[in-house]
């Protein structure tokens, strides 16, 4: 049986935590597969991926996958369930390539694909803050609240991390 689970919060708000503790819990043999978007571009952020794969115990196998977020899905086939970390960065890499017609036909493809496995899928919640106050900023705020509609629509499952604690938004 499918499902997709889409796990929102802001910055620091456990999102990746609970969405991997949720994984884990629902992994009863076999390996699941966890895509991440996250390019190491510096220092800080490789720091930060390698403790990401540290955190992650040996019932995971990794996809590294910035931009083709079906193609990843696909190559995930066997795993029962599924872990995307995170739709920000994934929608972010796709701005800086200019390239938004193939983010979205990405996207659709994405949750065309969902159909035997569960999908878990993190991203941010970057509308409860102030307008930026650049083009660029509010370009990428407002395609990610597109995206982030998008999956909550098709999602079975929708939960909002506050300080840790998650709220259940759907269903």
């Amino acid at each position: 049986m499918s499902k997709l689970i889409l796990v929102l919060g802001g910055a620091r708000a456990g999102k990746s935590a609970f969405a991997l503790r949720l994984a884990e819990s629902l992994i009863v043999d076999g390996q699941g597969c966890f895509i991440a978007t996250a390019q190491p571009l510096d220092t800080e952020m490789a720091e930060r991926i390698a403790r990401h794969r540290e955190e992650r115990s040996a019932k995971w196998i990794t996809i590294e996958e910035p931009y083709q977020l079906d193609a990843a899905l696909l190559q995930a086939a066997d795993a029962k369930v599924v872990l995307i970390d995170c739709l920000t960065l994934f929608v972010s890499n796709w701005l800086l390539r200019s390239d938004n017609d193939a983010m979205q036909t990405i996207v659709a493809r994405l949750l065309a694909n969902v159909n035997s496995q569960t999908v878990i899928c993190v991203s941010n919640e970057v509308g409860l803050g102030i307008v930026p106050d650049n083009p660029l900023a509010r370009t990428f705020r407002d395609l990610l609240g597109r995206v982030n509609q998008q999956f909550a629509a098709a999602a079975d499952e929708v939960y909002l991390l506050v300080a840790g604690l998650p709220l259940q938004l759907k269903p």
